[in-house]
């Protein structure tokens, strides 16, 4: 059993306050993997005073000193991505050769991508030839919440943190308490790595305490959330409080639109891709719209695929899916399945229970339903696990309006080998991000959605500009 019962403050480990303990759970076995502390009130008021003491200091840091340090973690990084990797794999079910190749590298892509990003940002800018003592100024905007989930660790993590500390500001990072390991280590990079003191502070809780906390208290300037819709309701009504910058990064039900002329690969792209991670992503693309003329032999092709994918526990080497996070999600996912087989949808692969020959382990079956209607609630709402929704569609406008027919807007996909109508349709198509043809977003490309998928843009210049404060001065004096 592993126990990590202090928190990272000011610089250094520190026991909680008031100590209650919390059991971490190896998905792949549900056994108790590690036991931490989880904070109250006092614990946040001390994470946020280290912040705010540290802020003025920080914020005066110049932008290349900064980037030093942010440099430093990635030293760290690499020393250590073996502990990190399995440290993922276990706190969260993610395959061990997954983790290594997947989920721990999410740290070194975003983190070079943000310094490459930074050389971008003009701190201090002229307004424009029209008013020659016009300045913009490009400011920290002070001590941050940041509070991440346990889908993909250090995707959220570094996303949130590494800009943070390369636009001057402070923060308090609450990780998800189900997947709390990796962020402890995460916290001992930025420590070897010498950040000053109090410029990072990091708190195990869960949402409805120290994240409520974060989340309403004075002296926290922003809030940077990712999660579930629901929770990101919660965040936006207690931050108005102190009419705090929020900014969400929230679920999704992408859709995945395949013409007749797709490729022979894209069926097999969009079912892998649906059922990575077990199916948990918030850009899945977990609806897949059939053009007609190709819509049986899909269906058929699909529930191969489903029914080729493995299931096994996240220790083991392979390609296979893991288990979902927590008894909590696999019950979701179970009756969701069975709302899908209530609705009228035809299950093709997969279906309700564990995988045969299990017993023990959050452990889903790959499942895929045909036939499915965009307003049924296996289309309509997000699951969070390895079940694909297949819909017909007659035509382009059909397809468009069925792809927007959703609460969600994060990211969606077309498949067609006509370029004309892949431009048309990303333009058309309601989300933050458009993928087609299984080509990925380029490195510094903003993440972030539409409508109830929050609006955040992570990643990039707008990654680090979300940490930033606009200062409009006139009367500057010429150098």
């Amino acid at each position: 059993m592993i126990e990590k019962r202090n928190f990272y403050i000011n610089g250094a480990w520190v026991p909680p306050v008031n100590a209650h303990d919390h059991h971490v759970i190896d998905p792949s076995t549900e056994d108790p993997c590690a036991v931490i502390s989880l904070g109250d009130q006092a614990d946040t008021d001390a994470a946020v005073a280290a912040a705010k003491a540290a802020f003025p200091a920080w914020a005066a840091t110049d932008p290349e000193t900064r980037a030093g340090y942010v440099k430093a973690i990635l030293a760290q990084y690499e020393a250590r991505v073996d502990e990190l990797a399995e440290a993922i794999s276990i706190e969260m079910g993610a395959p061990i050769d997954m983790a290594r190749s997947s989920q721990a590298p999410c740290l070194p892509w975003h983190l070079q991508n943000a310094l490459e990003a930074m050389k971008e940002i003009e701190w201090i800018r002229p307004l424009g030839p029209h008013a020659p003592n016009d300045r913009i100024a490009m400011e920290p905007i002070g001590v941050v919440g940041l509070i991440t989930p346990w889908n993909w660790p250090m995707n959220q993590v570094t996303l949130k943190v590494i800009p943070a500390l390369l636009a001057g500001c402070t923060m308090v990072l609450k990780p998800s308490e189900e997947s709390p390991l990796s962020s402890l280590l995460f916290a001992e990079f930025v420590h070897d790595a010498g950040v000053p003191a109090g410029v990072f502070n990091l708190l195990n809780g869960d949402g409805a305490g120290v994240g409520s906390q974060l989340s309403r208290h004075e002296d926290v300037a922003m809030i940077s959330f990712t999660g579930s819709t629901r929770a990101g309701k919660a965040i936006s009504m207690a931050a108005a409080e102190t009419l705090k910058r929020v900014t969400l990064e929230l679920g999704g039900k992408g859709a995945n639109v395949i013409f007749a002329d797709a490729d022979e690969k894209a069926v097999k792209r969009g079912v892998l891709h649906c059922m990575n991670n077990s199916g948990q992503s918030c850009n899945a693309p977990t609806r897949m719209l059939v053009e007609r003329s190709i819509y049986d032999q899909t269906v058929e092709a699909a529930a191969e695929i489903a029914n080729s994918i493995t299931v096994g526990p996240a220790s083991e080497h392979g390609r296979h899916i893991g288990p979902v996070v927590n008894k909590s999600q696999w019950t979701k996912i179970q009756e969701m399945i069975e709302v899908g087989m209530n609705e009228g949808a035809r299950l093709v692969a997969g279906g309700p229970g564990l995988p045969e020959g299990m017993n023990r382990g959050y452990y889903v079956r790959p499942t895929v339903f045909a036939d499915v209607s965009n307003d049924m609630r296996i289309a309509q709402e997000e699951i969070f696990g390895p079940v694909l929704s297949i819909i017909p569609f007659e035509d382009e406008a059909e397809a468009i309006a069925i792809a927007n027919d959703t609460p969600y807007g994060l990211t969606n996909y077309v498949q067609t080998q006509d370029g004309p109508r892949r431009n048309r349709m990303a333009l058309a198509l309601r989300s933050g991000m458009v993928e087609m043809n299984g080509k990925s977003r380029g490195a510094g490309s903003p993440f972030g959605g539409m409508k109830m998928s929050g609006r955040a843009r992570e990643g990039g210049v707008w990654g680090i500009e979300e940490f930033l404060e606009v200062k409009a001065i006139s009367g500057w004096a010429a150098e």
